[in-house]
């Protein structure tokens, strides 16, 4: 399943904490049962627009997360595959994260 997070009004300081939003998709990764093969984050800026990237490899396959903090947008993919529940981790996302106003998308995949 992949479950695609389009989210709006997301805070400034969020979208810059690459360091909290990495700890946070581990977190969630972790406590749906995947399993995590690496991670990276980069923090965007001087020639860029300001904002970050995570990225949590998963043995199931992989969640992104993706900030726009000059215009409060955050974009999350969740693609799992096997017993991992994609929907567990979006939704678990977006709780801790505080996440209130998202559109939704959900594709089968393989």
């Amino acid at each position: 399943m992949h479950i695609i997070l389009d989210c709006y009004d997301v805070s400034r300081d969020l979208c810059l904490d690459d360091k909290r939003l990495l700890e946070t998709v581990t977190n969630a990764a972790r406590s749906n049962n995947a399993t995590i093969i690496n991670t990276s984050r980069y923090h965007f800026g001087h020639n860029s627009p300001p904002g970050c990237t995570v990225f949590v490899m998963l043995d199931e396959s992989h969640i992104s997360v993706h900030t726009y903090a000059d215009q409060g947008k955050m974009a999350v993919d969740v693609f799992t595959c096997g017993n991992t529940d994609a929907q567990a981790i979006a939704n678990q996302l977006k709780t801790l994260l505080g996440l209130n106003n998202c559109t939704e998308k959900s594709i089968g995949r393989f």
